[in-house]
């Protein structure tokens, strides 16, 4: 019998996946899951894949590979979408991919599947790596094939085949969950005037709830990439999860945005991510003390366009590639500390310092020691204003 390797989460979509690929396909269905920091039970996950159809079930811890591979290329360069999602879903799908490639090529499927809506942007993204990394293998899409339209379909097609959901009618959200951040969908969060119900949020507290002090953290950074907290040293995995906690704690990282999907509608997406949140102020703030004016400007749009190809699906691309090259030589000297303080809801910058600042006090104090030579000033203006010297509307 053919075989299909399914990108295999647990969650209802998946779930219904499963046997739907053996009845309706005939296909044996392999599934591979990745801990991406969600906090899998693999033994209970892995019973569940079996008990639903599966006849073989793969699961890895992928953190550390995730963090180092994906997402910190992705913080260095400051990239996110429409400038609030900083793509925790987005960056882990190409590294799923890759994985269910691999396996495929592993079995010998020829077939490869996920649990993506036909409206939504990671089947883009999961079937672009595909293409990319082996174009022999077929992807399939239930969702864009089955007669069930709803959630609450799925729900009895589950109940019907005995598939062990945990998803009813009456708790309807879709979420996405990893070390990076939460994405959250469907139910009352379809309609962009309602204000998003506390019950919605896995991570964070409600600001209004946080701590009354402030809390005041010191990150150091190597080369762009976070190495401690308060000074003390964290492996990367650690180092994000603390920060999770920390930041959830005070409240920071809640997103509420209105974007353009790939496929040119628009949704509402609901979004956590505290330590993304801290990490990627507190990088960019590093950054304005450390690079020139011109790169720091040029790199503006570089971020921009990063964290597009990153949403679009677009990882395993020439682009992605050559954005990254730049990303990284920009890097080299991003090194420093800088203070942050967390604050019911407010995560913001109050200190930064580096051996590699640019920031010149001599050069900048209005007090005694300035050194800046006023007389330059005049002639500089000249200049600079030439070419709009007569000019009117």
């Amino acid at each position: 019998m053919a075989k299909v390797v399914l990108a295999y989460s647990g969650g209802l979509d998946t779930s219904v996946c499963v046997k739907w690929l053996q009845e309706e396909k005939g296909l044996d269905v392999i599934t591979f899951s990745a801990e991406l920091g969600q906090g899998l039970n693999q033994d209970e996950l892995k019973n569940k894949a079996l008990r639903s159809g599966a006849k073989k079930a793969y699961i890895e811890d992928l953190r550390e590979s995730f963090l180092k591979d994906w997402v910190f290329p992705a913080l260095m360069a400051g990239a996110s979408y429409e400038g609030k999602y900083l793509l925790a879903t987005a960056l882990g799908r190409p590294l799923i991919a890759k994985k269910v490639t691999e396996i495929a090529e592993k079995v010998g499927a020829q077939f490869v599947a996920h649990g993506c809506t036909g409206k939504g942007n990671d089947q883009v993204r999961f079937e672009l790596a595909f293409s990319a990394l082996n174009p022999s293998l077929e992807a399939i899409a239930p969702l864009r094939e089955w007669s069930l339209k709803t959630r609450s379909d799925e729900v009895d097609y589950a109940k019907e085949h005995n598939i062990p959901v945990s998803a009813t009618k009456e708790n309807p959200y879709s979420i996405d969950r990893n070390i990076w951040g939460v994405s959250i969908e469907c139910g009352e969060l379809e309609d962009p005037w309602k204000e998003v119900p506390e019950k919605a949020y896995q991570l964070t507290v409600n600001p209004q709830d946080a701590p009354d002090e402030p809390l005041y953290l010191e990150i150091y950074f190597e080369s762009g990439v976070p190495k401690k907290i308060n000074g003390k040293e964290y492996g990367i995995v650690e180092l994000v999860e603390q920060l999770n906690k920390l930041g959830g704690e005070n409240g920071v990282g809640r997103v509420d945005l209105v974007e353009n999907r790939v496929v040119g509608i628009k949704s509402r997406e609901v979004y956590e991510a505290p330590a993304a949140t801290i990490l990627h102020i507190s990088h960019r703030e590093l950054e304005n003390l450390i690079l020139d004016r011109e790169t720091a400007h040029f790199k503006e749009l570089v971020s921009q366009k990063f964290g597009e190809v990153v949403y679009y699906g677009m990882w395993y691309s020439p682009l992605r590639e050559a954005l990254d090259a730049f990303t990284r030589k920009t890097q080299e000297k991003v090194t420093g500390t800088v203070r942050i303080k967390l604050y019911r809801g407010v995560c913001e910058a109050v200190g930064r310092k580096s051996p590699n600042s640019l920031y010149d006090l001599s050069l900048a104090t209005y007090e005694e020691g300035d050194k800046f030579d006023r007389t330059l000033a005049k002639g500089f203006i000249k200049l600079w204003g030439l070419p709009f010297r007569g000019y009117k509307k």
